[in-house]
């Protein structure tokens, strides 16, 4: 039995993330992760261009943005998991979307490279972690002043997907 049948419990992430962790609904965050993998492409590019060059409202991200964040946000959370796995207890620093999103060039970007970063970024995420062993998945440090565990962040990671793909087909493409 691996770490990846188990959800993590309280305590192991901050309250911040309850959502991300219980939209995450699976046992297995391996086949779950893989799963979302290949939705999310398969959604993504069915998307007309047009779209992604819209934000569902004044001061909003546009559909480019909000992807590209998904993607910051995803590399960020692998690299904490990454460090609190191999036993890095260093505090890891938060960091601010609402700077990385306007420096992130999304509007020099076509759709077909932000899925296919997306995708790849996705596969190095499933990559590391199914080589973690139950010790790496049950390791905590503490990353943006709160206490996590390398499992936790792996539900948050789904989560945080899911969160933004529900917003992309009930905001941006509503319009």
């Amino acid at each position: 039995m691996t770490m990846t049948e188990f959800r993590p419990a309280a305590g192991d992430y901050a309250p911040y993330f309850e959502g991300y962790v219980a939209a995450a609904e699976t046992g297995d965050i391996l086949i779950y992760l893989t799963a979302q993998k290949d939705e999310a492409v398969g959604f993504l590019k069915s998307i007309v261009w047009e779209k992604w060059e819209l934000a569902y409202a004044q001061d909003k991200w546009t559909l480019a943005e909000a992807v590209l964040h998904m993607i910051d946000t995803e590399r960020i959370f692998a690299y904490r998991a990454l460090r609190i796995a191999r036993g890095d207890t260093t505090p890891l620093p938060g960091f601010d979307q609402d700077t990385y999103v306007p420096r992130s060039g999304a509007a020099l970007r076509t759709p077909a490279s932000i899925v296919d970063e997306f995708a790849a970024v996705r596969e190095a995420t499933i990559q590391l972690f199914k080589n973690f062993t139950e010790e790496m998945w049950e390791r905590r440090g503490v990353a943006a002043d709160a206490e996590v565990t390398a499992l936790a962040l792996a539900f948050i990671i789904a989560g945080h997907t899911t969160h933004h793909l529900r917003v992309i087909r009930e905001r941006y493409l509503a319009l």
